[in-house]
C-alpha cells in the first residue's frame, strides 16, 4: 500500500531526528567535541535542580515556622521539653513507617546513594528514590531530627541532573557530568556558596577534575545560585563578624585546634559506623524511631541540637569575652553542646534517618571552635580581641567539614565564601589540612560517605583506569566500517561484499535472529581464493545471475569473534565490563531508545579501548 504524503513527511522527520540524535550522541561521547553542548545543558541543569532545592527549602522553612510558637524556622527552644521529645519521637516513627512500606531499593537515599549510582549505575538515579528523599527528609527536618538539609539537597540535585540526561538521551559519560552539575547546583542553592558547590561536586562526588567537567558544573552552580537569590533573597545563612588574626604566632594554636578537631571528626565517624553496625539487622522503623527518641531525650535539656541549628551557630559567632555573660553562653555549656550534637547526629545517621550530615558537621565544628576560642581567651588573652572567638568558630566549621568529608579544598573554599575575607586563607589552610591529616593518617579514616558505602557492602570504583574509561563514550571511538549480513549468501553476493571494501561483516543467525559473530572480510577473501572463485566476477555475476551456490558464513574456515550488544550511550567502562561478563572481545553498538535499538552503528573491540587510554 503506497504511503500517504503525511506518512512520508513523518518518515522524513523521524529520519532527520534520528540522524540529529545520533550526531549529538557521538559528539557528547567525546571528551572535547561535546563541551559546548554540555555547557548549555549545565545551565539548564542548574535552573532545574536549583528549582527543586528552592522548593525543598521553602517546604521545610514554611512548615517549621507554622509549627513553632516562636514563628521562627529555628525556634525549637520555644517548645516545652515534652513537646520536643514527642515531636522527635513522632517524626522518627512516621519516617520509619514510610520507609518500612517501601522495598529495600527504594529506601536508598542521600549522598551515599548518589555515589553508589555513579559508581555502579553510570549516574542514573531513579525518580522514585528522589521522591522518597524529598518526603522523608522534609518530615525529619520539620520534626527536629539532628540532621541537615544538604545531603537530601545533593540527592535531589543529582537526580535532577540525571533525569535531564535521560530525558535528552545523553551518553552515560555526559550523564555523569550532568549529575555532578546537579550536585553543584544543590549545594549552591542550599548554602549560597556557588564555588564551594563546584568543588564539592568534583572533590567529593565524582572525585575527578576535568576541563570538560568544570564548565557545565560551574554554569550549573552559577545558575542555581542566581535563581536562589532571585527567589529567596541575597542573604547568607550566618552572620559573620569581622575576623582578624592577631599575628602569625597564633598559627600554632590554630594548628593544635585543627588537630583536636581531627580527633573529634574521627570520633564522630567511628560512633556513626558503630551505630550503623549494631543496628543494621533491625527493622527500619525501629531504627528511625530509636533515633527520634535519642534526639528527643537529649533535646529535653539541650533543645539547641534540634534541626539545622543555624541560629545557634550565629550565637556562637557572636561570642566574645565581653558579651559572653550577657548571652548566657559559657565554656561548659558549649562543650556539652558539642558532645550532645555529635552523639545525636551520629545516632540519627547511623540509625538510618534519611537526611544529611554536612549541616550538623558544621554545627559541631562551630562548637568545637568556640571551645578553642574560649580557652585561648582565658590562657592567652592578648590573642583574643573583639570578635576573635568568631574567627575560631568559622575555622572550626571548616576543619570539621574537611576532616569528616575528607574534602579539604571544598572546606577551604566554603570558608572563603562564608567570610568573604582573604585574610582567612592562611589560618584556614593551617586548620583544614591539620584536621584532615589527623583524621586520615593518625586514625585511618576516609570520608564518612565511603565508610557508609563499605557498611552497605559497596566500595568506590575509582581506580585511575576506571576514571579514564568512564569519561569517554563508545560512540566516540567505534569502528563504523562494517556490514551487517545474514549467514547464508551466494558466492556472487560474497564477491560483491568484498568489492565494497568492508573491513568486517556482522553475521546474523536467521534461525534465532541474533547477531552471533564478526567475520573479517580478509578471511572470506582467503576462502574464496582457495576455492578458486575469481574475485573480479562480481559485476558479471550480478548481471547474469550465475553462480548462486549457497555459502554458510558461519561454517567456512575463518577466525570468527563472538559479539554482544551495547547501546550507543554507554561508556568505555561499561564496554569493558560487558566484554568481561560476556566473555567476548567485540561489541556491536545499537541505538538506545525505541526503534533505534534495531540499528547498528558500529563495533568496538578491546584494542579500541586500550588505545583510548594509552594515547
Amino acid at each position: 500500500m503506497p504511503q500517504s504524503p503525511l506518512g512520508k513527511l513523518a518518515t522524513l522527520a523521524g529520519g532527520a531526528y534520528r540522524r540529529l540524535l545520533e550526531k549529538q550522541q557521538v559528539r557528547l561521547a567525546s571528551n572535547t567535541e561535546g563541551l559546548l553542548l554540555l555547557a548549555i545543558l549545565g545551565v539548564i541543569c542548574g535552573v532545574f535542580s536549583g528549582g527543586i532545592i528552592i522548593l525543598f527549602r521553602l517546604l521545610i522553612e514554611s512548615n517549621i515556622t507554622t509549627l513553632l510558637p516562636a514563628d521562627e524556622p529555628e525556634g525549637f527552644e520555644s517548645l516545652s521539653g515534652l513537646t520536643r521529645f514527642l515531636l522527635c519521637l513522632g517524626g522518627g516513627l512516621i519516617v520509619g513507617l514510610i520507609l518500612h512500606l517501601l522495598n529495600a531499593k527504594s529506601r536508598n537515599v542521600g549522598v551515599v546513594h548518589v555515589l553508589e549510582r555513579l559508581d555502579y549505575h553510570q549516574g542514573y538515579l531513579p525518580v522514585k528514590n528522589a521522591i522518597v528523599q524529598f518526603i522523608t527528609a522534609s518530615i525529619a527536618l520539620i520534626s527536629g531530627q539532628s540532621v541537615g538539609k544538604e545531603g537530601p539537597s545533593v540527592h535531589l540535585g543529582a537526580a535532577g541532573g540525571s533525569s535531564l540526561g535521560r530525558l535528552l538521551s545523553i551518553p552515560n559519560n555526559g550523564v555523569r557530568i550532568l549529575t555532578a552539575s546537579g550536585v553543584a547546583a544543590a549545594i549552591s542553592a542550599a548554602f549560597d556558596t556557588p564555588l564551594a558547590g563546584v568543588i564539592f561536586a568534583m572533590e567529593v562526588v565524582i572525585m575527578e577534575y576535568t576541563v570538560i567537567g568544570f564548565a557545565p558544573v560551574i554554569l550549573a552552580s552559577v545558575s542555581a545560585a542566581t535563581l536562589a537569590r532571585i527567589t529567596l533573597g541575597d542573604g547568607a545563612h550566618f552572620i559573620v563578624p569581622n575576623l582578624t588574626i592577631s599575628s602569625v604566632s597564633e598559627l600554632p594554636i590554630i594548628a593544635v585546634m585543627g588537630a583536636l578537631i581531627g580527633v573529634l571528626a574521627a570520633f564522630f565517624i567511628q560512633t556513626t559506623m558503630l551505630t550503623t553496625t549494631l543496628s543494621k539487622n533491625r527493622a527500619i522503623w525501629v531504627r528511625t524511631t530509636a533515633a527520634g527518641a535519642i534526639t528527643g531525650l537529649i533535646a529535653l535539656q539541650i533543645p539547641e541540637i534540634m534541626g539545622l541549628g543555624y541560629d545557634t551557630i550565629d550565637t556562637l559567632l557572636a561570642v566574645t569575652p565581653e558579651i559572653t555573660p550577657e548571652i548566657g553562653i559559657g565554656l561548659g555549656f558549649v562543650v556539652i553542646l558539642m558532645l550532645a550534637k555529635t552523639l545525636a547526629t551520629a545516632s540519627a545517621i547511623g540509625l538510618g534517618v534519611p537526611a544529611g550530615l554536612i549541616g550538623p558537621t558544621i554545627f559541631i565544628g562551630a562548637a568545637a571552635g568556640a571551645v578553642a576560642g574560649m580557652i585561648v581567651a582565658k590562657l592567652w588573652p592578648d590573642y583574643i580581641q573583639h570578635g576573635n572567638i568568631g574567627l575560631y568558630v568559622v575555622l572550626g566549621m571548616a576543619a570539621m567539614m574537611a576532616a569528616t568529608l575528607q574534602a579539604p579544598l571544598a572546606a577551604l573554599v566554603y570558608l572563603l565564601e562564608l567570610t568573604s575575607d582573604q585574610s582567612i586563607i592562611l589560618p584556614g589552610m593551617v586548620v583544614v589540612i591539620t584536621a584532615y591529616l589527623i583524621t586520615n593518617t593518625v586514625f585511618g579514616k576516609s570520608s564518612i560517605y565511603r565508610h557508609l558505602m563499605l557498611a552497605k557492602g559497596l566500595d568506590h570504583r575509582n581506580s585511575p583506569l576506571a576514571v579514564a574509561l568512564r569519561r569517554v563514550g563508545v560512540a566516540s571511538i567505534m569502528d563504523r566500517d562494517i556490514q551487517q549480513q545474514n549467514r547464508y549468501i551466494s558466492h556472487a553476493q560474497a564477491r560483491k561484499l568484498l568489492a565494497e571494501k568492508a573491513t568486517v561483516l556482522l553475521l546474523v543467525d536467521e534461525e534465532n535472529n541474533q547477531r552471533t559473530s564478526l567475520l573479517p572480510t580478509t578471511d572470506l577473501a582467503h576462502y574464496l581464493s582457495q576455492t578458486k572463485e575469481p574475485l573480479n566476477q562480481a559485476k558479471a555475476d550480478a548481471n547474469t545471475g550465475d553462480d548462486e551456490r549457497e555459502l554458510d558464513l558461519l561454517k567456512i574456515p575463518a577466525k570468527r569473534l563472538n559479539t554482544a550488544p551495547i547501546t550507543i550511550i554507554a561508556t568505555l567502562q561499561e564496554a569493558q565490563e560487558k566484554m568481561d561478563s560476556e566473555h567476548c572481545d567485540v561489541l556491536y553498538i545499537t541505538g538506545a531508545h525505541g526503534e533505534f535499538k534495531k540499528r547498528i552503528y558500529g563495533i568496538i573491540t578491546r584494542n579500541h579501548i586500550e588505545r583510548s587510554y594509552r594515547v
